[in-house]
């Protein structure tokens, strides 16, 4: 599949990631020989995707280190860190002038398959979607934001964080595992509309699906064969359950 002269790929790896107990950024955990970062590039680059923009912020010099081996990597900085929709803000500069789509990816899920990229981008554009959220359904949702779906016709409403979801809205158990598709042009003319009035006082990315729904413009959501992929990293216990998934055949890397 060759979609390089239409995708760009913005990968977020600017959090320290606190709950790691470590000293290294985040994305830079290792997990089966390869920083958490380096999976995430693979699986991108598998997808057919050439051009990637990695965001970077906590000690962005280690970041870079891991990311400079890959081809068409560019970089754009989050001086601080104040949400999704911020970070993503940050990476403007390297995607303009606006054309084509863009794939927003979280540089602490590794499992994500480029398969499952793919796929994304292809209903995304099939059904010409202004944003296409890649979703998961699981067990136990907890920490997750939900996606809330029209009872009409199935399709997506809106993406709620937990901490501002109702207890009917915690119930769902679809959730948003932090990456989209998105019409380059469509994505950055939202952003400039959200603000940060939430429990965390930050810019969320998922605001935009609200105001995409507001102009009338079509959201999808693409749930997951294989929810086992969602798997994010954010402690050891995390990473060890990934590596567990892997050891299992669960998962592929």
């Amino acid at each position: 599949m060759n979609l390089h002269n239409t995708v760009t790929a913005v990968i977020l790896a600017a959090g320290k990631g606190t709950r790691m107990k470590s000293e290294l950024p985040k994305v830079a955990v290792v997990l089966n020989e390869s920083p958490l970062l380096l999976h995430v590039l693979r699986n991108i680059e598998s997808a057919g995707i050439k051009r990637k923009v990695v965001v970077v912020g906590y000690r962005k010099d280690v970041v870079t280190d891991i990311a400079k081996s890959f081809s068409g990597v560019e970089f754009a900085e989050q001086t601080e860190q104040l949400g999704t929709g911020h970070a993503v803000i940050s990476a403007e500069p390297a995607l303009a002038p606006y054309s084509g789509y863009t794939i927003v990816a979280c540089g602490d899920a590794p499992l994500i398959s480029a398969k499952s990229f793919s796929e994304l981008i292809e209903l995304h554009k099939e059904n010409g979607y202004s944003a296409t959220v890649l979703s998961a359904k699981m067990e136990n949702p907890t920490g997750y934001g939900r996606i809330i779906r029209s009872a009409d016709d199935g399709s997506l409403l809106r993406i709620v964080e937990e901490k501002d979801a109702s207890p009917e809205e915690k119930a769902v158990n679809e959730v948003n595992t932090g990456t989209y598709c998105f019409n380059t042009e469509d994505l950055f003319g939202a952003l400039k509309q959200i603000g940060n009035d939430n429990a965390q006082k930050e810019y969320y990315l998922t605001d935009v699906i609200k105001i995409f729904r507001s102009l009338g413009k079509k959201v999808g959501a693409k749930t997951l064969t294989n929810a086992l992929e969602s798997h994010g990293i954010n402690s050891p216990d995390d990473l060890a359950l990934a590596k567990q998934y892997i050891d299992k055949g669960l998962v592929g890397v």
